[in-house]
């Protein structure tokens, strides 16, 4: 069973940049869409990004659009999750996941069934 381990988290202000990154344990990402998903205070965890394993294709949650970009390194078998132009309501707890069915992602929680522990994003404003 793969494990998931994020990192790259922590404060950053309003219009900052980050890098979050997933590595695995157990297994190898790129035979996995791999999702990114975030989970705000007092909210339900939502879909930000994800990257199909078939053909590496992406797809964004509209809140995201233009400002992040979730990418693959197999040599270093991470994926990626570049936060660009950062607003406060990007604060939350970042969390990978893999989903071991498919080979096309979709943001949706459900078909992810390995996941991280998560990693803290505040955004100051």
């Amino acid at each position: 069973q793969v494990q998931l381990i994020e990192s790259g988290g922590g404060l950053v202000q309003a219009g900052g940049s980050l890098r979050l990154s997933c590595a695995a344990s157990g297994g190898t990402l790129a035979s996995y869409p791999i999702g990114w998903f975030r989970q705000a205070p007092g909210k339900e965890r939502e879909g930000v990004a994800c990257i199909s394993s078939r053909d590496s294709s992406t797809h964004y949650a509209d809140s995201v659009k233009g400002r992040f970009t979730i990418s693959r390194d197999n040599a270093k078998n991470t994926v990626s999750l570049q936060m660009n132009s950062l607003k406060p309501e990007d604060t939350a707890f970042y969390y990978c996941a893999a989903d071991p069915d498919w080979q096309l992602c979709v943001l949706s929680i459900s078909t992810y069934k390995y996941w991280g522990q998560g990693t803290q994003v505040p955004v100051a404003s």
